[in-house]
């Protein structure tokens, strides 16, 4: 393979990347993918450390351990070098993301590797491209929806792409291919690109998850494609703003072009609302202000320069200090407006200032929208309090520029909606005290409150400023979580362990009446051998071994009279001794009581060979089922029959359980009256456990999906939602206008 210096690299690539700018979306995804990606690669080549430094310790000979150290010392070396390689041909895929078509580099090998070419392939070459090509197909299958949702909106943003020549930059093969192209700088052998490829996998590509989600939630903050939804097989995609003439746009418009469809979809919304309005207007006889000769009509600049003067917070509710104390206080924008009007007076010729029907509208419609805001139960109450005190520097914002309504990512609703976003997790508002998070909310709301004049372009630098904040909080809240994931999977997987253990031998010790010294070798010794082969059977296979060795000494201690059958157990005996000192001697059993447990585990054996009189000490012992007929099937059937209800209770919920997906946010209400907020972070299908963490990625409850349905049923268990603030507030201002036109 040609191996070319990280220098010479990373100068090819700048200039390359310098002809293409990157559409301005994707700057916020590429900065916090490579730096997301950085922060993975490094918990990758720790591991490898390791990995590398546990072989040579177990090596059989001097050039095998020297061989891994030389393995160790390479790769010190060159790690910061093939970390900012790999960051830098991944910034590099943003500039220029390859086309559908575009034959990558294990597109390439893989070529290489077909059946007629086979031969003139390298063993180790097409030992790493195996293990390549598993690392891509299982990541494709594992993030086919998230990964569908991102490939769409990159397609959109990016000019010249389209739904027949996709994009998406993040695409594992283009990664995977670009952490092979980084490591070619490492002069160690095939069985170590193994160990780094394996260690790739498991810290950075298992983990693409949050950085595909994080850039969806980006671009969707962004106005692009918002209503995307992926669901079940590749290619079903729902976007109902994708339908009509909308979904015919061209898709390279950036976002402040209202983000395409998205700008038309927002500005038909806003026009629907608008007439509505206007028909509650016209019922209740309220004449065009135009034509009524003794007003005088504010509007547009006129009314935007009134409104400049008025303090950001209403007299009497001026606050200092702390912006989040007391309760949300729902300020009468309208009110507000016409003592401004009133205290303008009348103009020269007698005619009173009145609003036109545009400014009035939205007038309204920010009222509503905090009206909403406030009495939304997925916001946190402190956020409440904080966007509570927004209502006049957001009224000014919508009467200055009307596109706020109609435009998704206007500065100042962007802000709004990430305020909300960041502080869905809080729980309890005694936490803010201690919280860095609710300082920088509190500092945005502060300078809003101080220092904006009617130049919205500070909502602008506050949400770029907010967002760096958060993805810098995010990173480190994404380790700590990724983190509690691999602990709780290894904690649940070895109680499971240990109960199936347990469980197994339970049932079939309870079968036959074994003598003390068997049973002890089985309950204290035996069974921490099987516990770890069930931890470690996909990769070794040997659970079911274990499990036999348990019923050839139970059947080898079973007399037998069959002359075959005692031929038979003089075969098995031999192997079944030292398969059982073998397991044991592997978990580190006490040498001197092993030899002791043997050698009357032997005994045992022995006299149950020879003696015949042990046949009634073996008996079966009758089966539950055979006892009394009646009462124990009756009380059964009782339990099944309970069961059943309870589980036909909670099947809807059941149901609801399972549509809540990994990063969805809830809220537990204890019996006591409190409640707390998490975030769903991991499902451990074998054990069928639901485990979620806090803000900074902390575990904080595990549940079965039984007991979670039960909370639901309850009303203990609420899920949040998680679209966009001002989106939900608009629906929710539509619902409640047509209910009143009828």
């Amino acid at each position: 393979m040609n191996k070319q210096s990280g220098i010479h690299y990373l100068r090819e690539h700048r200039e390359a990347g310098s002809s293409n700018p990157v559409p301005a979306q994707v700057v916020r995804i590429r900065d916090t993918v490579v730096a997301g990606l950085g922060d993975l690669l490094q918990g990758a080549f720790d591991a490898v450390d390791d990995s590398l430094f546990e072989l040579a310790n177990n090596a059989r000979s001097n050039n095998e351990q020297n061989r891994y150290f030389e393995a160790m010392r390479e790769i010190r070396i060159k790690r910061k070098g093939v970390e900012r390689h790999f960051q830098n041909a991944v910034a590099q895929l943003f500039a220029n993301p390859p086309r559908s078509g575009t034959v990558t580099a294990e597109e390439s090998l893989a070529n290489q590797t077909s059946p007629d070419s086979l031969s003139l392939v390298g063993d180790d070459d097409l030992e790493e491209q195996v293990a390549l090509n598993a690392m891509i197909t299982k990541s494709k299958v594992h993030f086919q929806g998230p990964l569908l949702q991102l490939q769409t909106r990159f397609s959109v943003v990016y000019p010249g792409a389209s739904e027949e020549i996709p994009v998406n930059p993040m695409a594992p093969e283009h990664l995977c291919s670009a952490f092979v192209e980084a490591i070619q700088a490492l002069e160690i052998q095939i069985r170590e690109r193994l160990i780094l490829l394996k260690q790739f996998d498991r810290y950075v590509v298992s983990n693409l998850g949050m950085l595909l989600d994080e850039a969806n939630r980006i671009l969707i903050q962004a106005g692009v494609i918002p209503n995307f939804r992926y669901h079940g097989t590749a290619g079903e995609q729902h976007d109902p703003s994708a339908q009509g003439p909308a979904a015919e746009q061209p898709a390279d418009q950036s976002t402040s072009a209202s983000g395409g469809q998205q700008g038309h979809h927002e500005g038909a919304m806003f026009e629907q609302i608008r007439q509505m309005l206007a028909h509650q207007r016209a019922n209740a006889g309220i004449p065009p202000r135009a034509s009524d000769p003794t007003v005088h009509v504010i509007g547009g600049a006129e009314l935007a320069n009134l409104l400049g003067a008025l303090p950001q917070q209403p007299r009497g509710e001026q606050v200092s200090g702390n912006l989040s104390s007391g309760e949300p206080v729902i300020v009468d924008l309208y009110q507000v407006v016409e003592q401004l009007l009133a205290q303008a007076g009348t103009t020269s010729d007698g005619k009173k200032p009145a609003l036109n029907e545009m400014d009035e509208d939205l007038i309204n419609l920010v009222s509503m929208l905090f009206e909403f805001i406030l009495d939304d139960y997925n916001l946190s109450a402190p956020v409440q309090v904080l966007i509570s005190r927004l209502q006049i520097p957001i009224l000014k914002v919508v009467i200055k520029d009307r596109t706020f309504f109609s435009k998704a990512s206007h500065p100042a609703r962007r802000l709004l909606n990430s305020l909300a976003r960041a502080g869905i997790g809080w729980s309890e508002s005694d936490e803010k005290t201690r919280d860095k998070l609710y300082e920088q909310i509190h500092a945005v709301v502060a300078r809003i409150l101080n220092e904006f004049d009617g130049d919205v372009t500070l909502f602008a630098t506050l949400g770029d400023e907010f967002e760096q904040f958060l993805a810098r909080e995010n990173r480190k809240s994404s380790l700590v979580e990724q983190r509690t994931r691999e602990s709780e999977r290894g904690r649940i997987k070895s109680q499971k362990a240990q109960e199936t253990v347990d469980q197994l031998l339970q049932k079939k010790l309870a079968r036959y009446k074994l003598q003390e010294p068997v049973r002890n070798i089985l309950l204290n010794g035996w069974s921490r051998v099987m516990f770890l082969a069930y931890l470690r059977d996909d990769v070794e296979h040997r659970w079911l071994q274990t499990v036999r060795v348990v019923d050839d000494l139970i059947w080898c201690l079973y007399p037998h009279q069959d002359d075959e059958e005692r031929d038979q157990w003089v075969r098995v005996v031999p192997g079944l001794l030292k398969s059982l000192r073998a397991g044991l001697e592997e978990v580190s059993y006490n040498s001197s009581r092993l030899d002791e447990m043997m050698s009357d585990l032997k005994h045992e054996l022995t006299e149950a060979f020879r003696a015949n009189a042990l046949a009634e000490a073996m008996e079966d012992i009758p089966a539950p089922e055979a006892e009394d007929e009646d009462d124990p099937v009756n009380h059964q059937t009782a339990i099944q029959r309970q069961q059943e209800l309870e589980d036909a209770a909670i099947a809807e919920y059941v149901a609801q359980i399972d549509e809540i997906e990994i990063g969805n946010w809830v809220e537990f209400n204890l019996v006591n009256g409190a409640s707390f907020r998490c975030k769903l972070s991991a499902i451990i299908e074998e054990a069928e456990c639901f485990v979620f963490v806090n803000r900074m990625g902390l575990k904080v409850i595990e549940k079965s999906r039984t007991d979670l349905a039960h909370e639901m049923r309850r009303g203990r268990l609420t899920v949040l939602e998680q679209g966009a603030l001002i989106d939900r507030a608009l629906d929710a201002v539509v619902g409640s206008l047509r209910s009143k036109t009828g």
